[in-house]
């Protein structure tokens, strides 16, 4: 069965048509042409595929397409405004925090959204103060940053400098 749907990628309005099975991730690739979110392991286990979805860092290979009709997407490319890197692509860049760049869309992403549930006080496993108010800055430990990044795998292993880049957007 298929469906028509609509989604707003990086800030474009985008209609098609896909099988209500069509994953997000390969409706962005295959269908709209967005290669920046990667097929990693297709199982959601590699983050490989990370896109901010209304603002909130989700695994697309895991999310059906026609369940996000009108939905917001954000992939790496569209976190670029008016030609300018974000923040976090620029640590990224400022940190060398990749080797091949396979995982790093999905790894700017997560960032971005992991960001955002700091400021907003989401707790994570091994958040040390659930005490504290929302909207502080919680100061953010390197335990805290495996641990929240811990869905987004980097085969190369840069994770020594992921990591640099992250405390580099948190402390700036």
């Amino acid at each position: 069965m298929e469906a028509d749907i609509t989604l707003v990628v990086d800030g474009e309005r985008r209609s098609l048509t896909v099988d209500t099975r069509t994953s997000l991730l390969d409706a962005l690739r295959d269908h709209l042409g967005v290669t920046s979110p990667k097929k990693g392991c297709d199982h959601g286990q590699c983050g490989a595929c990370t896109v901010l979805l209304d603002g909130r860092r989700a695994t697309s290979c895991l999310t059906f397409a026609v369940a996000q009709d009108g939905a917001e997407v954000t992939t790496a490319v569209g976190l670029v405004t008016d030609g300018e890197l974000h923040p976090v692509q620029e640590a990224f860049c400022e940190n060398d925090a990749f080797q091949c760049g396979f995982c790093t869309p999905g790894q700017v992403c997560s960032v971005v959204g992991m960001l955002d549930e700091l400021r907003a006080g989401h707790p994570s496993h091994v958040t040390a103060d659930l005490t504290a108010e929302i909207g502080t800055d919680p100061g953010i430990e390197d335990d805290e940053i495996r641990e929240r990044m811990s869905g987004n795998l980097c085969r190369c292993g840069a994770y020594g400098n992921i990591l640099a880049a992250v405390r580099q957007v948190t402390s700036s």
